[in-house]
């Protein structure tokens, strides 16, 4: 049976204005190794490609001498991405993956929820990972007055910090230091003008079948910083708990040393949709659940999430969990109180739920 995910992985870009992207899309469209690159955009006029390597354009479509090609959308995502897959399968038009480039104070965030809720789009696509370019010469004010610049930051798979050639190596320690307090679990890189190495922006998602442990370690963050859990009741460990004052943009992640009962997942994950929903940026976590042979990865941003994958050939030998939250007004407390709520026991899941059903209970976040 052949179980090979066909579908067409789409990279998500974004990074506040001025912050590089139009640089890194250019070497990334004119790369030979990069494979054959649709790339979407909002308007061309803003995009500053480079016209000496387009071989034909319309009004919709550029076609690059790399084979890639640039195309635009005015509000639509969904039928631009329709469009596209249509003249594929026609034999129109060749790509591989797509890269979605946002404006730079677009959130991410909707076109997220496109990919995962459009009734078409997952038959076809797939979230690859979000990229978002970061200004290593005026981020650091951005991060202080942007929101959007904070929440681009917050979802980030990977960062790439650009512009570093025009700061001292002092700013540069602190602008990171920035970074991670809003999102230590995303990868990091750094631009040489506008250069990255060849596919270090792709097969960033773990949501994939046959995703190695290391790369979930990768997806998670913070693989090369080993954590010591125990065993049983307060041994599992919290680690890495960052917040971002100026918005209030909090992450902290937890790992719990044995397989999670699937009541106190779904009871932890149903509660914190359902209160925090518009302030989760994101969740994400591998997860070992009692009585499965194998663990699935799971990844949402608000309330929307995409179908857990389960790790059928999974071959790791220990069964941790470990779960990443991103979240907005919510204090460091709140935080980890709803993250130890995955300690629960399914008698205490059933004490606090015939609770919430005689009256109302006042949750710790």
């Amino acid at each position: 049976m052949d179980t090979e995910d066909k579908r067409i992985p789409v990279t998500l870009l974004t990074g506040f204005l001025g912050a590089g992207k139009t640089t890194l899309l250019n070497h990334l469209i004119n790369d030979p190794d990069a494979g054959r690159i649709a790339v979407i955009m909002n308007e061309f006029g803003a995009a500053g490609l480079d016209h000496d390597l387009i071989e034909a354009s319309t009004e919709e479509t550029i076609l690059m001498q790399s084979g890639c090609l640039c195309c635009t959308f005015r509000g639509d995502i969904a039928k631009t991405l329709g469009k596209l897959m249509a003249r594929k399968q026609s034999g129109e038009l060749s790509f591989d993956r797509i890269v979605i480039e946002t404006t730079g104070i677009a959130e991410p965030a909707p076109i997220v929820h496109t990919l995962v809720v459009d009734q078409l789009m997952p038959h076809y696509y797939r979230m690859d990972g979000i990229v978002t370019v970061a200004d290593a010469a005026t981020g650091a004010c951005t991060l202080e007055t942007q929101v959007e610049a904070v929440n681009q930051i917050a979802l980030a798979d990977l960062i790439v910090v650009t512009k570093t050639d025009l700061v001292s190596q002092v700013d540069l320690v602190e602008y990171e230091a920035q970074l991670s307090t809003i999102n230590n679990a995303a990868q990091r890189v750094y631009a040489d003008h506008g250069k990255v190495p060849t596919g270090v922006l792709f097969g960033l998602s773990a949501l994939r079948e046959d995703v190695a442990s290391d790369e979930i370690a990768n997806w998670l963050g913070n693989a090369e910083e080993p954590s010591t859990p125990h065993k049983n009741g307060d041994d599992n460990n919290h680690d890495h708990n960052h917040h971002h004052q100026q918005h209030q943009i909090r992450s902290a992640s937890i790992e719990l040393s044995d397989p999670i009962p699937a009541s106190v997942f779904d009871f932890w994950l149903d509660m914190l949709i359902a209160i925090k929903g518009p302030d989760l940026l994101r969740i994400k976590g591998i997860v070992h659940v009692e009585g499965m042979d194998w663990p699935f990865v799971f990844h949402g941003v608000q309330h929307i999430f995409d179908a857990p994958v389960p790790l059928k050939s999974w071959s790791g030998q220990d069964a941790k969990s470990r779960v990443v939250v991103i979240a907005r007004n919510m204090s460091q407390d709140d935080l980890d109180a709803s993250l130890n709520m995955l300690r629960m026991q399914p008698k205490e899941v059933e004490t606090a739920t015939d609770g919430m059903i005689q009256e109302t209970v006042e949750m710790p976040f």
